[in-house]
């Protein structure tokens, strides 16, 4: 309980300092650089997300606000296929630990399962979304493996959500072909857990 009381002392301007920089990934993605930073608010990530999304959804789900950073390679080798891409870390901040218990299942699980079979947007089509069971976080986490048609072949995104008290933390993956990463996904996942844990007990 005392984690959980603690994150309530949590700003948003904390969350820039819970996601992980480039060494503290796992060490395939050592070679990537930084291609995306900054806070993600509600209506971003609605514009970013499903057609049925709305900044006032996620409010309403108690999101507050959310920070990003992003690690990835423009050009990918001869071979694509099964090349890690991105991999990315994100805090979001929630009113309540409730309420990231509640997002997690009710909206990035339910939303991902729904639209499977449906385009997402111009050119691309979510072919599946299967549950993975993530191992080793303090409290709950789950997981995705999502398959995606894109114009230049399939891409896959492995996702781990994980809650520290009202704080939400993202892990993803992404890969070139149908491939699931939870063991990168994961180290990721775990590496981001240590961070947010520190910067809440006051360290940076």
């Amino acid at each position: 309980m005392g984690m959980e009381r603690a994150t309530y002392a949590v700003t948003e301007s904390d969350l820039e300092f819970m996601v992980l920089d480039k060494e503290e990934l796992p060490g395939e993605f050592h070679g990537h650089h930084l291609v995306r930073q900054g806070e993600v608010d509600n209506q971003t990530l609605a514009e970013h997300g499903f057609g049925n999304n709305n900044a006032e959804r996620f409010r309403q789900a108690g999101r507050v606000t959310g920070f990003i950073k992003e690690f990835g390679l423009q050009s990918s080798p001869q071979d694509p296929d099964g090349f890690d891409f991105v991999a990315a870390t994100v805090a979001h901040l929630f009113d309540a630990p409730s309420s990231v218990s509640g997002w997690m299942h009710d909206i990035f699980l339910k939303d991902f399962e729904d639209h499977v079979g449906k385009e997402i947007d111009e050119g691309r089509r979510l072919i599946s979304a299967k549950r993975l069971n993530p191992t080793g976080f303090f409290d709950e986490a789950v997981g995705l493996r999502v398959l995606q048609e894109s114009p230049s072949g399939p891409v896959s995104s492995t996702v781990i959500d994980f809650r520290v008290g009202r704080i939400l933390g993202v892990a993803y993956v992404g890969t070139l072909g149908d491939h699931e990463r939870l063991e990168l996904a994961s180290q990721a996942g775990l590496a981001l857990e240590k961070r947010i844990v520190r910067v809440v007990l006051g360290g940076r």
